[in-house]
């Protein structure tokens, strides 16, 4: 049966480099789980893999699309498939890795099959954002459905809605649909998840922001500017540029946001992968037990 190492983590261990040598070490491809690397123009923001990095491993769904493209963690779960049943043809091994929860869910379990919303309902919880506002409504999401409040981003709007849209429609919570049985794969799934203590992964993620900043950020989010309502662009590092390019903050404060976010980011992803219990977490300096366990695995040990 051929093997599909999941490499996950929070935004900031050190996903990149460790899941490339270890696809060196198996000879074998890397697939992207993250959903923002996906946007051909997003680079610098995203921390998207280097072309040195893209040279040393080939790399699947990295820069595929353009900011304006529709895309789901359904259409995700389809084009994995079909990557990997194309891959397996000639590799035992590939390696998937990446910080977006719900697109590595989606490949690993397949996406639950989720009603879809009717007009009167849409149409009415549009009317109560509109009226109430996104906090109103997250304060409802937490009365209605306390478990996916915990994990959702608050700030997207979309998300927030939509989950109360589901509540509202069908009188049972989001959550509910998220837990459906496991869909079967044809290939053994190793999760490998990296971890550190909260300093050092706070220490980490700061000093990328301000790498991130050196490296260019501002000239690249400036050039977005004008597109800046794009669910693309709703991301960590472009939507608090943004903020100090319409003049409601000051650079110094953008930054400090930047950080921030991403340490409350992180902590969410945490939140979410620690739930699963298939998950075999190491430091990232634990290469070669990480390895071995993947080796282990691979083996039937």
């Amino acid at each position: 049966m051929p093997n599909l190492i999941v490499l996950i983590g929070p935004t900031g261990v050190g996903k990149t480099e460790l899941s490339l040598r270890i696809a060196e070490y198996f000879h074998t491809d890397i697939v992207s789980a993250d959903s923002r690397q996906l946007y051909a123009d997003l680079k610098i923001g995203t921390a998207a893999p280097t072309p040195e990095q893209l040279s040393r491993v080939l790399h699947h769904l990295v820069g595929t699309l353009q900011l304006t493209d529709y895309y789901s963690a359904a259409r995700y779960e389809e084009e994995v498939l079909a990557i990997l049943s194309q891959l397996f043809k000639e590799k035992d091994t590939v390696i998937l890795t990446g910080g977006s929860m719900m697109y590595v869910d989606a490949v690993c379990n397949g996406i639950d099959d989720i009603p879809t919303i009717d007009e009167e309902t849409r149409a009415m919880m549009l009317e109560k954002y509109e009226e109430q506002g996104l906090e109103s409504l997250c304060a409802e999401l937490k009365l209605m459905d306390p478990e996916y409040y915990k994990i959702v981003d608050l700030k997207n709007y979309k998300r927030v809605v939509h989950a109360l849209e589901i509540c509202y429609m069908t009188g049972r919570t989001y959550t509910s649909y998220r837990t459906q049985q496991k869909k079967e794969r044809p290939f053994r799934i190793i999760k490998v998840g990296l971890t550190r203590d909260r300093e050092e992964l706070y220490e980490r993620i700061n000093k990328r922001v301000d790498i991130m900043v050196n490296e260019g950020l501002l000239k690249e989010a400036e050039q977005f500017f004008p597109q800046r309502a794009l669910n693309s662009l709703n991301t960590v590092g472009y939507k608090e540029i943004f903020n100090y390019m319409d003049g409601t903050w000051e650079l110094p404060f953008a930054i400090d946001k930047i950080k921030q976010n991403s340490r409350i980011y992180s902590r969410k992803q945490m939140t979410w992968f620690k739930r699963d219990k298939e998950i075999k977490w190491f430091h990232p300096d634990q290469e070669q037990e990480i390895l071995n366990y993947c080796l282990e695995q691979i083996n039937g040990k």
